[in-house]
């Protein structure tokens, strides 16, 4: 397997951390398993959840975004499974809701006025009912 990527932050059994060779954030990361399998690619997403739920907690990061790119139309370079632990701090870009949304940016910026004047505090029933009406759409 020939990877890209030199900078090596972590080698495990079931996966390599390397730094992103063009970081969104400061502290970009990706995990990349050791073999094309379910098992090496979850234990990926496992391990890289667990950064960024740690880096939040110990005052890093203030959230973070994980993902993955599957084919080239979802923005693909590197035809490996690969996952990237994005941190993201506050004031690091003017408005992030929509958060991944914002891979087709047209999508980010949604809105609705219902929310903003109860200050986003919605109930699960809501939160199911409006996400119904946006895949409606």
């Amino acid at each position: 397997m020939n990877l890209p990527w030199k900078d090596v932050v972590v080698d495990t059994r079931d996966y390599t951390v390397y730094k992103d060779g063009f970081p969104v954030t400061e502290g970009h990361i990706l995990f990349v398993p050791k073999e094309e399998t379910w098992d090496k690619l979850a234990a990926c997403y496992k391990a890289a959840y667990a950064w960024g739920y740690d880096w939040t907690q110990s005052g890093y990061c203030d959230g973070f975004n994980l993902g993955q790119n599957i084919g080239e139309s979802a923005g693909q370079t590197v035809m490996y499974p690969h996952v990237h632990l994005i941190p993201r701090r506050e004031g690091d870009m003017e408005n992030p809701r929509g958060g991944v949304r914002g891979v087709i940016p047209e999508k980010q910026k949604y809105v609705d006025p219902e929310a903003n004047a109860r200050n986003g505090i919605f109930s699960t029933e809501e939160i199911i009912e409006a996400q119904e009406r946006i895949l409606a759409k």
